[in-house]
């Protein structure tokens, strides 16, 4: 038995935003969030739970679900029965509270802020969302390439 994750896993869940809706040459539907593999890693081996965060209509599609970072392995789930999502609205991810914060890296998106809200309905930042600043901080050029010209 995987403790941490039979502790943890229900204490975590993905809100994302529908990027774009497409039909492949099948006619089977696509959806494209901003959420990537890079933010919801163990993607790659659960098929998490996806539910729209609005109302929605009792018509539900198998539906393949996409990421943004223009890669083929960027699929969060192959499958999923879901009404029509619209662009901007919104898909929570469920049970992904064990390991994906430890493993999602910085890769083409920024990491959003991650929100603790508590038993009495507080909301909480625990984690500022990544700027551009967080990343290139930590970056020094080298004295002899600060004048480089080609």
């Amino acid at each position: 038995m995987e403790t941490g994750r039979a502790l943890i896993d229900d204490a975590g869940s993905l809100l994302g935003t529908v990027i774009t809706n497409k039909r492949d040459s099948r006619g089977a539907r696509n959806t494209v969030l901003d959420i990537g593999v890079n933010i919801l890693f163990t993607s790659f081996w659960y098929n998490h739970k996806i539910t729209p965060a609005q109302a929605f209509s009792s018509h539900m599609e198998d539906t393949k679900i996409y990421g943004p970072l223009c890669m083929n392995i960027d699929v969060i789930r192959e499958s999923a029965s879901l009404p029509p999502l619209n662009t901007g609205d919104n898909v929570i991810i469920h049970r992904v509270g064990a390991y994906n914060m430890t493993q999602w890296m910085q890769f083409i998106t920024l990491r959003p802020a991650v929100i603790m809200i508590s038993e009495k309905g507080d909301v909480n930042i625990i984690r500022e969302s990544e700027k551009i600043e967080s990343i290139t901080k930590f970056e020094k050029v080298p004295p002899h390439l600060k004048s480089f010209e080609l």
